[in-house]
C-alpha cells in the first residue's frame, strides 16, 4: 500500500502550455509552486502595472494639451477662449489680459479635475477586473454613495455649476464693476465656488456663485453718465439749458474726456421738477468703468459755470433769512 505525498513531484500541467507564464516561470526556477501561481505573481502585476502607467501617460499628455490651450501670451487670447463669448472692456487695459488668464486657468484647472477623474476612474475599474472583482456590487454602492454626497453637498455642487457657467459665459472678470444685490464693488477675483468683490469703502466681499441671482455689470460694452444739475424756482431754464448744453459740449470735445466719450452728447434738459427746485439732465455715452470719472468731472465744470451765471441752487433759496435782516 503507498502512501500519496502532499506535494506532487509532477510539474503542474500548465508547463505544458506554449509561451505561457507558468512554462517560463517553471524553465527559470524549476519551482513547481512558482510556476503555479506564474498567472497571480507575475502576470496580472505585470497587467495591473501597465495599466497603471498607461494611466499617469494619458492624464500628462492630457494635461500638457490643456496647460497649452490655457496659456496666455502677452495680449494674445488663450486658444481655449476663442471660441467662447468674450466681454472684456478694452478700457480695463492690462485687466484685460489678466482676466483672460484668470478664466483660462479655471476652466483650464476644471477640465484637468475632469481628465484625472476619468482616466483614473477607469483605470481602478480595469484593475478591479483584472484582480477578478465583481464590479456590479461595486458600482451600485459607488452610486448611492454618489447620490448621498449629491444630497449633502447640493450647496457645493450648486456653486460650482453656476460658477462654471459664468466662466463660460462670461458674464464678469476681473476688473468688472458689478452689483450682484447683497454687495457691489469691483471684481478682484473670480473662482468656481466664490466670487472676490471690493467696494468703495475697501471691503472685501466674498459672494458665494450659488447665491448669485442677478448681476449688474457696468463694465460691458459701452456706459452712460448721467448728470443731473437742480437749480432753484425762478431759473431761466432757457440760460441754464444753454449753459448746460455748451459746458458739457466743450469738455467733451476737450482732452483728456474726449478720449472716453463714444458719442456726442444728449442734453435732455428739464429732468425733474419738485417742491425745492428744477433737475436739469444731460448724458453722455462713454467707455465702461468711466462713466464715473465723466460725471464728476462735468458736475464739477457746470456748478462753476452756473455760479459764475448767477444761477442759484436749491438750498440757496430754502434757507431761512438770517434774524434781524
Amino acid at each position: 500500500m503507498t502512501t500519496q505525498l502532499p506535494f506532487s513531484d509532477e510539474p503542474p500541467e500548465c508547463v505544458n502550455e506554449s509561451g505561457s507564464w507558468c512554462q517560463y516561470v517553471f524553465n527559470v526556477t524549476h519551482n513547481e509552486w512558482l510556476a503555479a501561481s506564474a498567472h497571480w505573481l507575475v502576470a496580472k502585476p505585470l497587467r495591473i502595472l501597465m495599466i497603471l502607467v498607461i494611466a499617469f501617460l494619458i492624464r500628462y499628455l492630457a494635461r500638457r494639451v490643456i496647460d497649452r490651450l490655457t496659456r496666455a501670451t502677452g495680449e494674445r487670447t488663450p486658444t481655449l477662449l476663442r471660441p467662447l463669448k468674450e466681454r472684456a472692456p478694452q478700457a480695463l487695459g492690462v485687466l484685460v489680459s489678466e482676466r483672460r488668464a484668470q478664466r483660462a486657468r479655471t476652466i483650464g484647472s476644471v477640465l484637468k479635475s475632469i481628465v484625472s477623474f476619468v482616466v483614473f476612474g477607469l483605470a481602478f475599474i480595469l484593475i478591479l477586473g483584472e484582480l477578478g472583482l465583481n464590479l456590479g456590487p461595486i458600482v451600485a454602492s459607488a452610486g448611492i454613495v454618489g447620490i448621498a454626497l449629491g444630497f449633502g453637498a447640493q450647496n457645493l455642487v450648486k456653486d460650482f455649476l453656476s460658477g462654471m457657467f459664468m466662466m463660460l459665459e462670461d458674464q464678469y472678470g476681473v476688473g468688472d464693476v458689478v452689483d450682484v444685490g447683497e454687495a457691489s464693488g469691483t471684481v478682484e477675483a473670480v473662482g468656481l465656488r466664490v466670487t472676490t468683490l471690493r467696494d468703495v469703502n475697501g471691503t472685501v466681499w466674498y459672494v458665494r456663485n450659488g447665491e448669485i441671482l442677478r448681476v449688474g455689470n457696468s463694465s460691458q460694452g459701452f456706459a452712460v453718465a448721467v448728470v443731473d444739475l437742480p437749480v432753484a424756482h425762478g431759473t431761466d431754464v432757457a440760460e441754464a439749458t444753454e449753459i448746460l448744453d455748451r459746458v458739457v459740449r466743450e469738455a467733451t470735445d476737450a482732452k483728456p474726456m474726449s478720449d472716453d466719450v463714444l458719442e456726442p452728447p444728449e442734453i435732455l434738459g428739464v429732468e425733474k421738477v419738485a417742491a425745492e427746485g428744477i433737475t436739469l439732465r444731460a448724458t453722455v455715452k462713454v467707455r465702461p468703468g468711466r462713466q464715473w470719472a465723466t460725471q464728476r468731472a462735468l458736475r464739477a465744470k457746470l456748478m462753476a459755470a452756473f455760479e459764475d451765471a448767477g444761477i442759484q441752487a436749491p438750498l440757496t433759496r430754502l434757507l431761512p433769512p438770517p434774524q434781524g435782516a
